[in-house]
């Protein structure tokens, strides 16, 4: 592949510079500087900078975590402007929730469909999203206000407590809870945040009322309205279709009881609506066209009911049963007239006015498709997860075991383009990390599933699928404070309610392995006496073959995907407060047609670096600057998207003063210079310069 010398590059870098640092001792997070550190052993307390993020270097999983901190300083107007700043995640647009997607590691959302089910969404447990509707996109409609923490997994090894299918990753969103904000102190709390941004002159607003009843009983709500109009690039055009009303809320309730406080009772309800009049059918784009428009409301309904028991003084039992609903969604009305051919006469020299894919010729003066247009969607999906962790030893190996048991079932209503039916599936996993000796852990997984479909059309017929699938990851951790890790995972991705109409693709599922390897670096005290440094390189190749999401450009079958990569993610931080964070995404990709010719990935992303220099003024001030960098791509086609750098600055103020008291303020500066750039795989230009402003404060 063409990606083996960029990797053979960068694998020499990285490993050049890890012999630059090797021959210093590496020291505990706790730990004085100067001093090795036996493993578990603890030497004190030492006040350590810290940076945006933390690198998650005690794990051979590719997983990055942004807390709620992170989350408020971005400021961020969707959930995928908040996680693209994680190395291998891309966003398909981004700035508005409609017509936007995730790509990871080239899997994911895709300027066709608004998913291909290799990546997972989970929000508090709960399966979301839809299946390929086209030219809609995947529609993550909800508020970034609504959750503290993001964990994004990349690839397959760490998926299989999830779901199948997950060669791109797993996202996971966590909402907030009352406690965050009364600190388990019984009485109330209420915080009102208010925020503005000058590009589509938007504004946002979010009120959570948090009531600590007793020290075990709960409840929050939470509202919150997001609203923007069209905002512009930065040559200064308005961009089509980026304009939106998106009000949510949230409420959630948590109860403790019985000996030990081991039993707990979680509830959380969560929604999103937006309405949209006389917009372009194809969300992604940014003008009408044959398709023509529609008026489409959006509402997104996420459910979960959690119970959890930690037995007290028995550590094989520590039980979590879940039981999640996710519900979305999608109504639209063609607006008569406003498609390309329905002027009563041809658009010259525009072919899609007469020809529609599957249906054949339209005549002048019809729409592309009326029924498509007209399709109202709806998705709804019920799991049941019970799962319990284990704690014990055998003959002086230590075992973390992770077991569980999922029903799960997709409900789809027929529309035109989008057959219907319900996807019943129940699975069971296992995921054990066995620790054989302080320094080494070794993470077996397993999970089987099985399907079984049932189209809402009698002549669609039922269908069963099942697999298995599993991975073995494994990470060895120095005494000078080098880790080794490396993984191998197998999945497939059972086939899906809208593959239904087609015989070949309703019985085959996607089959897919990923290989990864890499080396972590933690050290206390390498230049400072309390300065932290943190670093993680990860080299992943991974195969997609059985191929039925995609086609080649003569509608012929993929024969095979070959994507490979290098993520690079680093951080280091003083005492002073200087701090800075680096990542980077090096990938290439290659498919292969039925035929054997090869060409370029088609959802191959650009190779990405992001850096951030900062400065923590005790606890008044976190000022930032950011630099994004995305290298030019020629795809297979010959066509070029310019590379780009782009700047953005942020500051977050937490003034002092009875008056001042828990609250903050936060500045930033979006795409400083103005820069007119539209990302490799997106449909729209980006926005041009953004300032934002947000004000919150706790009562």
């Amino acid at each position: 592949m063409r990606g083996n010398a960029v990797l053979r590059r960068f694998l020499t870098t990285a490993s050049l510079a890890a012999l630059a640092v090797g021959g210093a001792p590496v020291l505990a997070q706790d730990a004085q500087p100067g001093e090795p550190v036996a493993p578990g052993e603890f030497l004190g307390d030492v006040e350590l900078g810290s940076s945006k993020r933390d690198v998650q270097t005690g794990t051979a999983e590719a997983v990055t975590v942004i807390n709620e901190e992170e989350i408020n300083d971005r400021q961020a107007g969707t959930i995928g402007e908040l996680i693209d700043s994680v190395p291998g995640v891309t966003l398909v647009n981004g700035s508005t929730p409609q017509g936007s997607g995730i790509n990871i590691r080239g899997y994911g959302a895709n300027s066709t469909f608004g998913t291909d089910q290799k990546v997972l969404v989970l929000i508090d447990g709960a399966t979301t999203g839809s299946e390929e509707l086209y030219r809609i996109g995947n529609q993550l409609f909800t508020d970034p206000d609504l959750y503290k923490t993001v964990t994004v997994n990349r690839g397959t090894v760490g998926s299989f407590e999830y779901g199948s299918g997950v060669v791109g990753g797993v996202v996971q969103l966590e909402t907030i809870d009352a406690s965050d904000l009364t600190g388990g102190e019984v009485g109330f709390r209420f915080r009102q945040v208010l925020g503005a941004q000058s590009n589509g002159k938007g504004f946002n607003l979010s009120s959570t009322l948090a009531w600590q009843a007793t020290e075990d009983t709960e409840f929050l709500l939470n509202y919150s309205l997001r609203d923007q109009s069209e905002q512009q690039d930065g040559d200064g055009n308005d961009i089509g279709n980026s304009a939106f009303r998106l009000p949510s809320y949230l409420v959630k309730a948590k109860h403790r009881f019985g000996n030990a406080r081991a039993h707990e009772v979680s509830f959380s309800y969560n929604n999103s609506t937006s309405a949209e009049r006389d917009v372009p059918y194809d969300s992604f784009g940014t003008t009408t066209d044959s398709f023509g428009n529609v008026d489409r409301d959006y509402e997104t309904t996420v459910a979960a009911l959690n119970y959890s028991y930690d037995a007290p003084g028995n550590e094989l039992v520590n039980l979590d049963v879940d039981l999640t609903y996710s519900d979305q969604k999608i109504d639209q009305t063609y607006v008569a007239g406003s498609a390309a051919c329905d002027d009563n006469g041809v658009v010259a020299n525009d072919p899609s006015c007469f020809f529609t894919p599957g249906v054949g010729f339209t005549p002048a003066g019809s729409p592309f498709n009326a029924g498509l247009q007209d399709a109202d969607h709806r998705y709804e999906t019920t799991k049941l997860k019970i799962a319990n962790n284990a704690f014990f030893d055998t003959g002086g190996v230590s075992h973390d075991l992770r077991a569980g048991f999922e029903l799960l079932r997709k409900e789809r209503t027929e529309e035109s383009s989008a057959p219907g039916g319900r996807d019943d599936r129940w699975a069971v996993y296992l995921v054990d990390d066995i620790r054989p000796m302080a320094a080494l852990t070794v993470t077996p997984a397993l999970r089987y599933e099985s399907q079984d479909i049932t189209a809402a059309v009698e002549a669609n017929g039922n269908h069963y699928n099942s697999a298995l699938m599993g991975g073995l990851s494994a990470q060895y951790d120095f005494a000078n404070g080098f880790g080794l890790f490396g993984s191998a995972a197998y999945t497939e991705s059972l086939p899906i309610l809208d593959d239904l109409t087609n015989t070949t693709r309703i019985s085959q599922p996607e089959k897919a392995r990923t290989f990864e390897m890499g080396v972590s670096y933690d050290r206390v005290g390498l230049w400072g006496d309390a300065d932290a440094l943190r670093a993680k390189v990860n080299v992943y190749r991974t195969s997609l073959w059985d191929i039925t999401s995609y086609v080649s450009p003569d509608f012929s079958p993929l024969r095979e995907v070959e994507t490979e990569g290098v993520e690079i993610e680093a951080s280091y931080a003083m005492a002073s407060g200087l701090y800075v964070d680096f990542n980077a995404n090096l990938t290439d990709g290659t498919e292969t047609s039925a035929r054997g010719a090869e060409s370029r990935w088609r959802n191959t992303p650009a190779n990405a670096t992001r850096l951030t220099l900062g400065k923590r003024f005790d606890e008044f001030a976190d000022v930032s600057w950011e630099l994004i960098a995305n290298e030019g791509v020629t795809d297979a086609n010959g066509e070029r998207t310019a590379g780009f750098g782009v700047n953005n600055l942020r500051a977050t103020f937490r003034p002092s003063g009875a008056i001042w008291q828990d609250a903050e303020i936060r500045v930033g500066l979006e795409n400083v210079f103005d820069k007119q750039y539209t990302p490799y795989l997106s449909t729209r230009p980006s926005p041009g310069r953004n300032f934002k402003l947000t004000l919150s404060k706790t009562f």
